[in-house]
C-alpha cells in the first residue's frame, strides 16, 4: 500500500457542481422510479434491467466497490438497482491481503478467498458471491469496461456490452508500475502485485524459487520480503533510496526495521538502480543487472516500484495532473454531473490541511466509498474529512520469531522525536510549530492505536524536551494524551 500523493492547496480544485433536475432525483431517490424494470413477486426483488439500463453503476472490484455496495445495501436502494462491474472473476475483497497473508507457503496457514472478501476487514459481514445474489446485485464479471459516452450515459464492455447508467461510480483503483518490456520487466519469474492472479502466479514461483529480488524498498518490498522469509528463500531487496520506506521512516526508525529485516536473512542493496533484468537459455529472468554493473542472480524477481491509478477510458474526465488520478470534490464528484470516482483513483480535497491528495490505502477506499454513496443518496453533504493513517504487518506467519504490526496517523511533517527501542516496542512524533502533527507506534497496544489518530486529528501543543526524555513508549503517550486534554 503507497502513501499519499499531495500537495496542491485545496483551494486550487475544481469548482462544485449543484445537482439540477434529473440530478435531484437521484439526491432524493425515494421521489423517483428506477430506470429498468424491477419484478416483485413475493416480496422478493430482483434485477432484470430493461435495454441494459442500470440505476447505478460501480466500475471496480477492491475494498471501494464493496463498501459503496454494502453502503447502497444499507440505505435500501441495491437491489434491482445496482450493477458492478469488475475486470477480475471475484467479487470485491480486500487487497492488502495480497502482499501479506497471501503469499504464506502452504504451512503457514496462508489467506485465502473467501476468507478476505469485502467487508470482514472492517469488522462487517464477508461479501462473498452469494451475498452480491442475495442482495439483488448485478455482477458482471470478466467484462472489464473499455469504452464510456458520458453525454448518452453509455459504458462499452469488452465483450461488446452496452451499458445504460443513471449515477456512475469509478473505482478501479491502481495498476502496477511496470518496468519495460526492453529492460525484461515481462519475462517469466518477473511479477508484479495487484490482483488474486498476480499473487498466484507469484505464489507459484515463490514454490520452485531459491534466490528471490524483491526491487523497491516500500510496502510491497517490505511486506513481500517478509514473505519470502517464510519460505527459507534466499531474498534480496534492491532500491534506489539509501533507506527503506523513506517517504514515512524517519531514518534511525528504518534502521531499525532494516536490522530486523537482515537478522530474518534479508539482503539490502541501496542507492542502487536497474540496468535489466538477465533471462537464461529458456527465457526465465536469471539475474538483475545494476547500473554499476553488478548482478544479482535470481530465479523470481518481484517488481514494487509504486502504481499508477487505472483511468481506463475516463481520461476525458477532469484530472489532477500534479498527483494523478480523477479529480473530485469533498463529496466525491467529478466535474461531470452523474460521476463520481473514490478510492485510489480520486484525487480529492484533504480537508484537515487543506491541500488536494490522493490516497492509495484501504482505509480511505473504504471511507471515501461510504461518504460517497451517502451523499448520492441521501441529502448528506458533509465534505469529506479524511485523516491519513497507514499501517503493514509483517512476519506474522506461524513460527516467526516476532511478529510486526504499525500503525501511523496524520501527516510527517516537522521535526521527530523517537522513543523506545523496538524492542518491545517504538514510537515516533512529528511536531510542527510545536504542534503535533503525526504519531507511528510499533507493537503497540489496542488502547494504544486507538489514541493516535484522536492525536493527530487535535493536533496537540506538546513539550518537544518532555517528550524526548520520556522512558518509554507508555510513558510519551501519557505525555502526549496529556497535551490532548489541556
Amino acid at each position: 500500500m503507497a502513501l499519499a500523493s499531495t500537495t496542491l492547496p485545496a483551494k486550487t480544485g475544481l469548482s462544485l457542481w449543484c445537482p439540477t433536475s434529473p440530478s435531484l432525483a437521484r439526491r432524493h431517490p425515494a421521489r423517483f422510479s428506477p430506470i429498468g424494470s424491477r419484478i416483485a413477486s413475493r416480496g422478493v426483488v430482483t434485477a432484470s434491467f430493461a435495454n441494459e439500463n442500470r440505476e447505478f453503476v460501480i466500475i471496480g472490484g477492491g475494498n471501494a466497490a464493496g463498501y459503496a455496495a454494502r453502503t447502497f445495501v444499507e440505505n435500501g436502494m441495491a437491489d434491482g438497482r445496482l450493477c458492478i462491474v469488475t475486470k477480475e472473476a471475484y467479487a470485491p475483497y480486500e487487497r492488502p491481503a495480497l502482499t501479506k497473508a497471501y503469499l504464506f507457503p502452504p504451512e503457514k496457514k496462508p489467506a485465502r478467498l473467501p476468507g478476505f472478501h469485502t467487508c470482514v476487514g472492517g469488522g462487517g459481514e464477508r461479501q462473498t458471491p452469494d451475498w452480491y445474489k442475495e442482495k439483488g446485485i448485478e455482477m458482471i464479471y470478466e467484462d472489464p469496461v473499455t469504452g464510456a459516452d458520458f453525454e448518452k450515459q453509455t459504458l462499452t464492455t469488452n465483450t461488446g456490452k452496452q451499458l445504460k447508467y443513471g449515477s456512475l461510480i469509478i473505482a478501479t483503483g491502481c495498476t502496477a508500475s511496470r518496468f519495460p518490456d526492453k529492460i525484461g520487466g515481462n519475462l517469466p519469474g518477473v511479477h508484479y502485485i495487484r490482483e488474486v492472479a498476480d499473487a498466484d502466479s507469484l505464489i507459484s514461483s515463490l514454490g520452485k524459487s531459491k534466490k528471490v529480488v524483491i526491487v523497491g524498498g516500500g510496502y510491497i518490498g517490505m511486506e513481500v520480503a517478509a514473505a519470502a522469509v517464510a519460505w527459507n528463500l534466499d531474498t534480496t531487496i534492491v532500491f534506489p533510496e539509501d533507506q527503506l520506506l523513506q517517504r514515512l521512516f524517519t531514518p534511525s526508525l528504518a534502521q531499525r526495521y532494516e536490522e530486523l529485516y537482515r537478522q530474518n536473512g534479508v539482503k539490502f542493496v541501496k542507492g542502487a538502480s536497474i540496468n535489466n533484468l538477465e533471462a537464461g537459455s529458456d527465457g526465465r529472468v536469471t539475474a538483475v543487472k545494476l547500473a554499476d554493473g553488478s548482478t544479482i542472480e535470481a530465479d523470481t524477481v518481484v517488481i514494487g516500484i509504486g502504481a499508477k491509478p487505472a483511468i481506463g477510458p475516463f481520461e476525458t474526465l477532469a484530472m489532477n495532473k500534479s498527483i494523478g488520478g480523477i479529480q473530485v470534490d469533498g463529496l466525491f464528484r467529478t466535474s461531470t454531473p452523474g460521476i463520481f470516482a473514490i478510492g485510489d483513483v480520486a484525487a480529492f480535497p484533504l480537508k484537515i490541511y487543506d491541500r488536494m491528495t490522493r490516497v492509495e490505502h484501504v482505509d480511505h477506499a473504504r471511507r471515501s466509498a461510504q461518504h460517497c454513496v451517502k451523499s448520492l443518496l441521501t441529502a448528506h453533504t458533509d465534505t469529506y474529512d479524511y485523516l491519513p493513517y497507514f499501517y503493514s504487518r509483517v512476519f506474522e506467519y506461524e513460527g516467526s520469531s516476532r511478529k510486526v504490526w504499525w500503525q501511523f496517523y496524520g501527516d510527517n511533517v516537522g521535526e521527530t522525536v523517537e522513543v523506545g527501542n523496538f524492542d518491545p516496542k517504538i514510537a515516533t512524533f512529528w511536531i510542527d510549530s510545536g504542534r503535533l502533527k503525526g504519531v507511528l507506534v510499533e507493537s503497540g497496544s489496542p488502547e494504544e492505536f486507538q489514541l493516535l489518530p484522536k492525536l493527530a486529528r487535535s493536533q496537540p501543543i506538546v513539550d518537544k524536551a518532555k517528550l524526548a526524555s520520556a522512558s518509554s513508549v507508555e510513558e510519551a503517550l501519557e505525555i502526549a494524551q496529556a497535551a490532548l486534554q489541556s
